[in-house]
């Protein structure tokens, strides 16, 4: 037994630890960022103060995660985010499609504890910061309230992911809360403060449960009485629960961090009023059986400060989508402010203007200007309160919590601090390692000096030459104006031939378009226009370009609105081709086209995006020349994902077995391989509550050998999943020769592969 005598004083537990790298905060970007670190060589501690990883993701608030993609409700095409995120999010969809938030809490807690470099600390609240002088953090304390224990952790370079930035704050770093005026950068989106407010504010979800028999409600004694006159709540429809309630919101006027507490309680009275609502109005007699099977006891936080850093990111830079040398990540959210009254507003419960595609974000948001070393990610990173709107949501801050996580592995073994990564060699450095883990920096291809692929002379058993889509699919009706993207070559003047069904007697409209910018799937630029008369009865369409590209593009063969017609559909699905419709994606405030203001500096464009499968297809179709733009030697040019062409080498449409052959003239040392594949960046794959139709996406291969001649393998893989593997050799392999032989995912999707990479 323990027995002491009374004291005057006792003091807590104190563990000293002593780290390369220390970050504050575990939702999603300080996991990222803890994993690129500890993966990089460097030893990590993370310190969370709940007890479970993820942050708003997370089981005790339950968001799902989402970035550029939007829903698949933008023009942002094939824009997942990449890296760890893609990881966690691939892992994610295999074990938990339905998007049970419990078991994503099992995948982010594995994956740290995967990494022997990362000490993770739950329950933790960092408290306090001790500082060297006055631009660098010492050690940084905190306290565990399950083991009552108090760690005073010191580090080279420090991390705030904390979401309200306490570490940057005790420490003394620039930062802004609210938002700016429109004068003070120009930004025609800022919100008049006094009728719209300047704050985000908070959300508390609950989900539903169906107890198969009549049961009651009786609600506490704090719940609103009157909920049911709120604008948002007169519209509420069963069966709507979790984060598709995320208009569920109060706090914008308040001060949401140290008021945090009250509004959640305010939110509480809401939720349970809303329920009462429900369940005891006589309004929603299909709610009889239902009864609250959980409600959040902490809010999704979406906004308190951001830091200064040595640049601050605004609304010009994503609507212009302005080019950074120090790009290291990509955002593609809307911009999407929310007015401050939350559901006690009138107005809606947001309002979002998109760009016409993704848009750069510099390195020079992720460090403090002030503190020379702490790093910041997350939703505190430099930005203005309307870039924030767009760079808040998680995905994007994974990615950028990837490039500070690599930067702080760069920094601590070269003994550098993170400015140091802004500009010139190590900043190109930088970019290439987060390249080779695949975060995909828009512009920044992946090149490689080391890469011994690049003095391989490349051939393969196959390489699509698209002649079009067989017709083995449903057909749909025109109900909506519909495309087919296909990456044309410049120079080359096509012929397409579509079969449709005509209703009744018509006339086709046809409109070749493609994009202002190169790099975007935004179909603003209309080429050239066909009518066609149809008569009645199942009939090809015949249509002979007339214009050429100056460029290797995208471009979109559009069949306009007609209840008349019917486009017959294909089964076939190949890697960087889609069909997009320009059709309404309500949840991301689309509506076929976006008309905003003529004074808020915000363009005007429709919106033509993919349904999401199963019931997404290729249009049916014949394309002569052919489309060649799939060659092997696409896996050499650093492009992880399409961008103006597939940028992936894809394998005939008959080839069973494709195989790829490098040689070298002289032999080579190889120890490692990293094969990126194809896991359809088009598809969002929020983590919870959507879920999803399929477990593995349908183009990533499964199966697949690494053999140094016809007979000898040294790898072989089954039923991968994931979009990168990397392949560390049990042994080193000297050879002139390697082949890749690999199985197609099914019999209507060929291999592909966008880039290989091959140590020494």
């Amino acid at each position: 037994m323990l027995k002491e005598n009374f004291s005057l004083k006792r003091t807590l537990k104190t563990q000293k630890i002593v780290t390369d790298f220390l970050i504050v905060g575990g939702g999603i970007s300080g996991v990222c960022t803890a994993i690129v670190a500890a993966r990089s060589g460097i030893r990590v501690v993370l310190v969370q103060d709940r007890p479970v990883l993820g942050g708003n993701a997370s089981s005790e608030v339950r968001l799902w995660i989402l970035g550029a993609t939007s829903h698949m409700g933008n023009n942002n095409r094939w824009a997942r985010e990449g890296g760890i995120i893609d990881e966690i999010l691939v892992e994610n969809l295999y074990r938990n499609r339905e998007g049970n938030p419990l078991i994503f809490d099992t995948i982010l807690l594995e994956k740290i504890y995967e990494e022997a470099n990362i000490q993770l600390l739950l329950n933790t609240s960092a408290f306090e910061v001790n500082k060297s002088d006055d631009k660098n953090i010492s050690n940084v304390k905190a306290f565990c309230s399950q083991n009552s224990t108090m760690y005073d952790i010191y580090a080279n370079l420090f991390c705030d992911a904390s979401g309200d930035g306490v570490i940057a704050f005790l420490a003394g770093a620039s930062f802004r809360m609210g938002a700016e005026t429109k004068q003070e950068f120009g930004e025609g989106f800022a919100p008049d403060v006094k009728d719209y407010g300047e704050l985000l504010g908070h959300s508390i979800y609950f989900y539903t449960k169906d107890t198969g028999a009549p049961i009651k409600y009786v609600a506490p004694s704090y719940a609103k009485k009157d909920v049911g006159s709120l604008p948002r709540i007169r519209n509420y429809k069963l069966p709507e629960y979790g984060c598709r309630l995320w208009w569920v919101e109060y706090g914008g006027r308040l001060d949401t961090i140290h008021q945090s507490e009250d509004i959640k309680f305010e939110l509480w009275k809401v939720i349970y009023g809303l329920w009462d609502y429900v369940k005891n109005s006589g309004k929603f007699p299909e709610a009889e059986n239902l009864t609250l099977e959980w409600v959040g006891t902490i809010p999704g936080k979406r906004e308190s400060r951001r830091f200064e850093g040595d640049y601050i990111l605004v609304q010009q830079d994503i609507v212009e989508q302005k080019r950074h040398d120090d790009a290291v990540a990509f955002g593609g959210w809307a911009m999407d402010l929310h007015p401050a009254d939350g559901v006690f507003s009138d107005k809606n419960g947001c309002t979002q203007w998109h760009s016409k595609g993704v848009y750069q974000i510099p390195y020079r948001c992720f460090y403090s200007k002030d503190i020379d070393n702490l790093f910041l990610a997350g939703r505190i990173i430099s930005v203005s309160h309307v870039a924030f709107s767009s760079t808040r949501v998680m995905a994007t801050c994974a990615m950028g919590g990837q490039a500070v996580g690599l930067a702080a592995s760069l920094a601590i073994k070269s003994s550098l601090k993170p400015r140091d990564f802004s500009s010139g060699e190590n900043l190109i450095k930088l970019q290439l390692e987060l390249n080779k883990i695949g975060q995909s920096i828009p512009f920044v291809p992946l090149a490689d000096s080391d890469n011994l692929l690049n003095a391989a002379t490349l051939d393969s058993s196959s390489s699509l030459s698209l002649e079009g889509f067989p017709a083995d699919g449903e057909w749909i009706e025109l109900e909506f104006s519909t495309a087919q993207m296909l990456p044309f070559k410049k120079g080359e003047l096509y012929t397409l031939e579509f079969p449709f069904k005509v209703l009744n007697d018509t006339t086709l409209r046809f409109e070749l378009r493609t994009s202002s910018k190169m790099q975007n799937h935004t179909p603003d630029v209309m080429l050239e226009e066909h009518l066609v008369f149809l008569n009645k009865g199942k009939r090809n369409v015949k249509i002979s370009l007339k214009e050429v590209l100056k460029e290797d593009q995208y471009v979109f063969l559009c069949f306009m609105k007609n209840n008349d017609l019917q486009v017959k559909c294909s089964q076939t699905k190949v890697t960087g081709i889609l069909s997009v419709l320009n059709k309404t994606n309500k949840a991301v405030s689309n509506f076929g086209r976006q008309d905003p203001p003529s004074d808020i500096g915000v363009d005007t464009f429709e919106f033509w995006t993919p349904y999401r499968r199963p019931r997404c297809q290729n249009l049916a179709f014949k394309i002569s020349p052919s489309i060649s733009c799939f060659e092997i030697q696409n896996i050499k040019n650093g492009f992880l994902r399409p961008y103006e062409k597939p940028n992936a080498w894809v394998s005939a449409l008959d080839d069973e077995n494709p195989t790829i052959k490098l040689n070298w003239e002289h032999q080579v040392t190889i120890n490692e391989i990293v094969l990126m594949l194809d896991n359809d960046f088009d598809h969002p794959l929020e983590s919870s509550l959507y879920g999803h139709p399929e477990d593995v996406l349908p183009f990533c291969v499964r199966d697949y050998s690494l053999k140094k001649c016809k007979s000898t393998a040294v790898y072989t893989k089954e039923d991968n999943y994931q979009t990168i593997n990397k392949i560390i050799l049990s042994e080193p392999l000297n050879t002139k020769e390697l082949i890749l032989e690999l199985k197609r995912p099914s019999g209507n999707v060929p291999a592909a592969i966008y880039q290989i990479l091959i140590y020494s």
